[in-house]
């Protein structure tokens, strides 16, 4: 008797240690299914990366363009925190960085409509000229930071084909969604991955320029206007010529190639001071557009047109019985437009934490602030 309740208890014990097990595996198999669904991308993006493959996976072959577009090699604490290399956000953080995200916040206070939501979207995420039902969704990822879309990728620059000016525009640039990847090149070497085409486009100013439209008046021109630069193009500057090969392989072709890291970054003041140096009288004349006029509207001349020289006039009235020893003219830049107090305000409004609103002021701060261009003093 005392037998057979002890063969009980084992096997009730059994039992239980078999469901506790049972039970744990299922509570484990679950975790285990929710986390891969947290890591795994929603339907929607695995549609964007049919067409627009992450750069990640042409970094297979393209390392080094790869590095420079993604500023792997300049990993300074200015790059990590902000995407910021040499005074320009690199186009490999177009989506991610706090300072689109800072900027986009703002903006959407003015209130935009879909379609002007919908452009700005496009040059920081050009798959959503191919998949604008998926603009918004984009949008909420910018705003949360938690992004699980590429904005400016490889592919967003080589499937385009063309560009076009439309009523909408700007962006005036066409994509081409398929598999084949277009360039510079007229012999693109062949490859098992991707087809290759060469596009006259590539060394064209409106290549740039069909997101870049601050920069030059008409966005279709192929060249930059102006008698000095007639024949340049931004790629001359802005992609700094190198000379190697575009891919990892061994024994690919060496020839002319241009850096990815896209380098680049106005506001003139003058100032009038005494023997002393103490400053009598100071101006200064801002250009660009403020937030709530950001695509609305005509684009506006830019401030200086490549080849020309723009004057600015300037009139000082110095204070009564003091004497001008000297005039200082100054040319700063901005990376971001400064909001007006109380847009900031609202847009500070909405986000949930003190910390966050605190990354905030630094971005402003710190984008806001005047940087030096060009410096002139002069002894009258």
């Amino acid at each position: 008797m005392l037998r057979r309740r002890r063969s009980a208890q084992q096997i009730a014990a059994g039992f239980f240690l078999v469901l506790i097990v049972g039970v744990t595996g299922l509570y484990n198999d679950r975790a285990i299914a929710q986390r891969a669904e947290a890591q795994a991308p929603a339907d929607w993006v695995a549609e964007i990366e049919k067409i627009f493959i992450r750069s990640e996976d042409c970094k297979q072959c393209h390392d080094r363009h790869y590095d420079e577009w993604k500023g792997v090699r300049e990993q300074t604490p200015d790059l990590k925190t902000f995407g910021r290399v040499d005074a320009a956000l690199l186009h490999g953080t177009s989506l991610e960085s706090p300072v689109f995200r800072t900027v986009l916040g703002v903006w959407l206070q003015t209130n935009p409509t879909t379609d002007e939501r919908r452009r700005c979207l496009s040059c920081h995420a050009p798959s959503t000229t191919v998949f604008p039902q998926h603009a918004e969704k984009i949008v909420a990822q910018v705003l949360s930071g938690k992004l699980q879309v590429e904005g400016i990728g490889c592919a967003s620059c080589h499937l385009i084909k063309q560009v076009e000016q439309t009523p909408n525009s700007p962006p005036s640039f066409k994509i081409e969604p398929g598999k084949m990847i277009y360039g510079p090149y007229a012999d693109p070497e062949e490859n098992l991955v991707h087809p290759g085409a060469q596009s006259a486009l590539f060394r064209g100013a409106n290549y740039c320029a069909s997101c870049h439209f601050d920069k030059v008046k008409d966005v279709m021109r192929k060249d930059l206007p102006g008698e000095i630069l007639q024949g340049t193009i931004c790629q001359d500057c802005h992609m700094e010529p190198s000379t190697g090969s575009s891919t990892s392989r061994r024994g690919a072709m060496t020839r002319s190639i241009g850096r990815h890291w896209f380098r680049g970054v106005v506001v003139p003041g003058v100032t009038t001071k005494d023997p002393q140096g103490k400053v009598l009288k100071e101006e200064t004349k801002q250009f660009g557009l403020p937030y709530d006029k950001i695509l609305r509207g005509q684009i506006p001349d830019p401030f200086i047109k490549g080849g020309h020289t723009r004057k600015v006039p300037f009139s000082l009235a110095i204070p009564a019985g003091s004497t001008a020893a000297s005039i200082e003219v100054v040319l700063n830049y901005a990376l971001i437009p400064t909001p007006e107090p109380a847009l900031k305000e609202k847009y500070l409004a909405t986000l949930a934490s003190d910390k966050e609103r605190e990354s905030a002021k630094m971005i402003f701060d710190e984008y806001t602030k005047p940087r030096l261009l060009t410096y002139r003093a002069k002894t009258l």
